[in-house]
């Protein structure tokens, strides 16, 4: 996946979906959220970012759990 790929379809869905500012957007440690241009949109659609810590891969147990799509 790259990082072009990633930030499309973030923005695809923000516009569909129309989320109130401060959502938490939380993702793993992969490099195409980790560059430059995915954060950059986090930053624009006023998103709040959320990461897993490093080698901890229980991290994203408590995000997952509140998934509603």
């Amino acid at each position: 996946m790259t990082a072009e790929l990633a930030c499309d379809a973030l923005t695809m869905a923000l516009r569909q979906r129309k989320p109130p500012s401060g959502v938490i957007m939380h993702t793993d440690r992969g490099s195409q959220y980790c560059s430059g241009k995915y954060p950059q949109v986090i930053t624009i659609n006023a998103l709040r970012c959320s990461m897993r810590r490093k080698g901890n891969c229980y991290d994203n147990a408590m995000a997952e759990s509140f998934s509603t799509a």
